[in-house]
Order: structure tokens, then C-alpha cells, then sequence
């Protein structure tokens, strides 16, 4: 009896959804648009996360010496640096070879070429490549640097680097609060449009309900379709909102390979459907159960 009462109440929450056919697609769109912001918002997670991790990766701190420090003095330090825990390297870069290495990298640009055979002297500095175990050490690092305050040490850029990796933070905050301010909005509609289908379907089987009530129907089995109805547009709305990512991650993994080469949109969306499947999925069905639930205490008294 109880699965005849389920089937029953499949059968009718499913023509309900058939019955209004444009108001159930408009539904499911704007769910799918809800989903569709959500999605971009988990591949620009992931995008930022390793936007961000490259620039770390690629961040060091750099200490430069006066022209006058020796190179005794430089090695030194050196050894007394290495030695801090969460220090994984240090390299020394001479005054000759950070000039060789200067002129290797603009020896296209004649201007500066011939500016430095003008030159009677060196004009780089002497530094040290400080290169932490973990990205979140290098803040300690510095302030140790700091404290140390080496008398032949002129400048240290932690400072400067670490202002990018804040910027680029800062960045990335904002760009997601942004998307998730519109993912709620949408949310909001999408709701909205929902409840309206639900209620409208509740006001088109009156009559219907009206026979329930008399023969004694209980109160789940008459509210039962609603809700499975719910549950469709957010399941409908799902495997939309997945099947459309499979194309446009791949037609857009060239594109963003050219900014960040450490991300593949594409192998992304495959290695993550499953999960990225789940997390529409869950909230499709949220969306829809809520609406409906919603118009249900509101218009079906039962």
C-alpha cells in the first residue's frame, strides 16, 4: 500500500510538472541560472586559489647589500639565515653576476646596453634569494630580518611583494562577495518563480484536491505531488546547469591556459564532476523543495 501511495504521488506531482509546461521551463531556467553563477563561482574559486598559489610560488625575499659590504660579511649572514627553521634556501648573487645577469636578460635593448658600457662602475648590489619552506612563513622571516637589522643590508622587499599577494587577495574577495551577492539575488528570483509555478498548479487541481479531501486522502499524500514537482525543476535544473559546463570549459581552457598555464579549466571540470554534479545538485533541490514547500503552507490548506 505504501509504495502504491508513493507511486500515486509521483505520478501526479510529475504531471503536475507536465501540466504547466512554460511555467515549468521558465522555472527550471532561472534555477539553472542560479546554478550557472554558483558554478562560476566554484571555477573562480579554483582559479584564483591557483592564481594566487603562482604567485606565491614565485614570491622570495630578497636582501640587497651595500656596495661596500664584503663578501665574507655576505656569507655570513648567509649561513646564519639558512640555519632558521623555516628558511628552505638561500642564494647568493654577487654584484658581477647579478650585472651578467642583467645584461643577459636586456641584451635586446641597445639603449641599456650602451648606458652600462658608459658606466665606470657597477651599479647592482650584492643580495641574498631567501626562499621559505611554506608561503605563510615568509612574513616570520622578514620580521626576524627586521630584528636582526644587518648594518651592510640596504634594503629588503618582502614588503613589496607581499603588498601584491594582498592586492591580489583583495582581488579575488571582492570578485567572489560580488558573485555570491548575485547568486543570492537570482536565488531570490528564481523562488519567486517558483512559488508562482506551485501556486498556480495548487489553483489549476482545486477541484482535484477538493475530491481528496472528501475520500479521506491524508495530508502528505495531497501536498506530496508539490513537492515532488519541486524536486523536479531542481533536478531538471542540475544536469542542465553540469551538461552545460562540459562546453564552454572546453572551449574556454586555450584562452585562460594563456593567463594562468597552471590551470586547466577543462581537466578541472572532469576531475571535479562528480562533486561539482552533488553541489548543483544539492542545491537545485533546495531551491525547488523550498519554493514549493513555501507555496504549499501558503495556498493549500490541508
Amino acid at each position: 500500500m505504501l509504495f502504491t501511495n508513493i507511486k500515486r504521488v509521483l505520478r501526479a506531482g510529475y504531471l503536475s510538472f507536465r501540466r504547466n509546461g512554460w511555467l515549468s521551463t521558465a522555472t527550471i531556467t532561472v534555477m539553472a541560472l542560479v546554478l550557472f553563477v554558483m558554478g562560476n563561482l566554484i571555477f573562480i574559486g579554483a582559479l584564483s586559489q591557483t592564481a594566487l598559489d603562482a604567485v606565491e610560488a614565485k614570491i622570495d625575499i630578497t636582501m640587497y647589500f651595500v656596495p661596500g659590504a664584503s663578501e665574507d660579511d655576505i656569507l655570513t649572514i648567509k649561513e646564519e639565515i639558512t640555519a632558521v627553521p623555516a628558511v628552505a634556501g638561500v642564494t647568493y648573487v654577487s654584484r658581477d653576476q647579478a650585472l651578467a645577469e642583467f645584461r643577459e636578460r636586456h641584451k635586446e635593448n641597445a639603449m641599456i646596453v650602451d648606458a652600462l658600457g658608459e658606466l665606470d662602475d657597477n651599479p647592482l648590489e650584492a643580495s641574498l634569494n631567501i626562499q621559505a619552506k611554506n608561503s605563510s612563513q615568509y612574513a616570520a622571516i622578514s620580521e626576524f630580518l627586521v630584528n636582526k637589522n644587518y648594518p651592510t643590508v640596504e634594503k629588503i622587499n618582502y614588503s613589496e611583494n607581499q603588498k601584491v599577494i594582498e592586492k591580489l587577495g583583495s582581488m579575488i574577495s571582492t570578485v567572489r562577495g560580488a558573485g555570491a551577492l548575485v547568486a543570492l539575488l537570482l536565488a531570490f528570483v528564481a523562488v519567486l518563480v517558483a512559488f508562482n509555478t506551485i501556486r498556480l498548479a495548487i489553483y489549476t487541481m482545486r477541484e482535484e484536491i477538493g475530491i481528496m479531501r472528501l475520500v479521506g486522502a491524508t495530508r502528505w499524500f495531497i501536498r506530496g505531488p508539490f513537492l515532488v514537482a519541486g524536486v523536479i525543476y531542481g533536478v531538471i535544473a542540475a544536469v542542465v546547469t553540469t551538461a552545460l559546463f562540459y562546453p564552454l570549459s572546453w572551449g574556454f581552457a586555450p584562452y585562460l591556459a594563456v593567463v594562468i598555464p597552471d590551470f586547466d579549466i577543462f581537466q578541472y571540470y572532469k576531475g571535479n564532476i562528480i562533486e561539482f554534479f552533488a553541489i548543483m545538485l544539492g542545491a537545485g533541490l533546495l531551491l525547488g523543495v523550498f519554493s514549493s514547500g513555501i507555496a504549499i503552507r501558503r495556498y493549500l490548506e490541508v
